[in-house]
């Protein structure tokens, strides 16, 4: 079933849409929710809560690239579900690496103006990754948006293990560099 379909069928309030995005994204949200989580448990009930999520966004939101949208649902449900489990002492999956590698650039913490420079952070990393041949934007976005291992980067791209680590780390740098030429405190 093509996303149109699958969209419709949330906006006519038909029950097989949930069956439908499971049959087609259920395998691309599970490996989201799990990366980030490292318990399958836990992942299953983000995957679910995501369907539910996107139940009650549609309508009024009708999203243009569906698996974007329900990858990000997925990651933000499970980055959730992550906070409230490190602060019971509990957790695991990828997510403290990743957020160990990139704490200096991103913090955790919110208020008004940082909310603001969170908005132009955002900005300059997008245009930093446009500006990325396409491959290590691949390998970024992998890591950092998904939560993939690098093991499986490595894997998935036919490259070994270090020189995931080294790419990830030479473009870290270079990230950090581009931000403090644009003026960000980090």
């Amino acid at each position: 079933m093509d996303d149109a379909t699958i969209v419709q069928l949330y906006w006519d309030r038909d029950e097989r849409a949930i069956p439908a995005t499971s049959g087609k994204y259920g395998n691309y949200c599970n490996s989201i929710a799990r990366n980030i989580l490292g318990n399958r448990e836990d992942a299953e009930e983000c995957v679910n809560d995501t369907y539910l999520c996107a139940w009650t966004s549609m309508p009024p939101h009708r999203p243009r690239v569906l698996s974007a949208f329900l990858g990000k649902l997925t990651r933000n449900l499970s980055l959730n579900r992550y906070k409230h489990h490190t602060a019971d002492k509990r957790g695991g999956g990828e997510a403290p690496a990743v957020l160990d590698e990139i704490a200096e650039l991103v913090s955790d913490t919110d208020s008004v103006e940082r909310a603001v420079d969170r908005r132009e952070l955002v900005r300059a990393i997008d245009t930093f990754l446009e500006r990325l041949p396409a491959g290590k934007r691949r390998i970024f976005v992998c890591r950092y948006w998904y939560f993939d291992p690098v093991s499986e980067i490595a894997s998935r791209f036919g490259m070994t293990e270090n020189h995931v680590s080294v790419t990830l780390n030479r473009l870290r740098l270079k990230l950090h560099n581009y931000l403090q030429e644009r003026g960000f405190d980090l």
